[in-house]
């Protein structure tokens, strides 16, 4: 399978031509759409978010990224082999949190072009076409490289952050909820807030944080807008 994540969104052409490619040279591999409003151009909070929705995939996977706020530029392509998951996109700091999380990856610059490459959507005409080829058993040349050669290994990668805003308002954050204890109160744009296990155990309109599906922190409010309340965003800092 083909999962996609990308900053893209679903309005405009830009989904539907890298899908399209995917559906021509790789028409029996099952395809879905993962996220498609992932942080836009931030490759960061894009990247520990990846981190975490990558434990519910099935083995074998392999995860189309694009977060590419750099693309044309002189960034390299990569491909990614972990031990059941496969990936394929820009080495932007994109993959740190990945590669950090999950060991044992054989990490590749992507040494292939395609006869023809724009200079802006390099999902389109280099992404998609090799996770085509990677998904249905065929080599693509490589140049090996070191997890610490990555773009940004070495920069601060903090998960103490807002990293996704959702439709609802509710903010995700890049901290682990395990091991939190449920009275710890936890503080983001100078507002803190305190635990309940879900949205029900608060009156309406009340902000708090929660563990959420994925295991993670997350900021919500009773039928409401936590992001709009207090005024979040993604990178935010979070104190704890």
């Amino acid at each position: 399978m083909i999962a996609s994540y990308t900053d893209f969104g679903t309005t405009g052409p830009y989904l539907g031509q890298m899908h399209a490619v995917i559906a021509t040279q790789a028409p029996r591999v099952p395809r879905i759409t993962l996220m498609a409003d992932a942080p836009m151009f931030d490759p960061v909070s894009a990247g520990i978010l990846l981190s975490y929705l990558c434990d519910n995939l099935p083995d074998q996977t392999l995860i189309l990224a694009v977060v590419d706020p750099g693309v044309g530029g002189e960034r390299r392509p990569l491909m990614i082999r972990g031990a059941k998951l496969q990936f394929v996109g820009p080495d932007n700091g994109l993959f740190v949190p990945v590669v950090r999380r999950y060991e044992d990856c054989l990490i590749e610059a992507i040494d292939w072009r395609p006869s023809r490459l724009s200079d802006s959507f390099h999902g389109r005409d280099l992404f998609a076409p090799v996770a085509a080829a990677l998904a249905t058993g065929k080599a693509v040349a490589g140049i090996p490289v070191e997890p610490r050669e990555l773009a940004g290994y070495d920069s601060n990668h903090d998960s103490n952050r807002v990293i996704y805003i959702d439709a609802y308002g509710n903010a995700m954050t890049g901290i682990e909820a395990d091991g939190l204890s449920d009275e710890r109160t936890i503080s983001v744009n100078g507002k803190a807030l305190r635990y309940a296990r879900t949205f029900s155990e608060v009156p309406a309109g009340q902000p708090f944080w929660y563990r959420n599906s994925n295991g993670l922190v997350e900021f919500a409010v009773n039928r409401g807008s936590v992001s709009r309340l207090l005024n979040l965003r993604p990178g935010m800092p979070v104190q704890f």
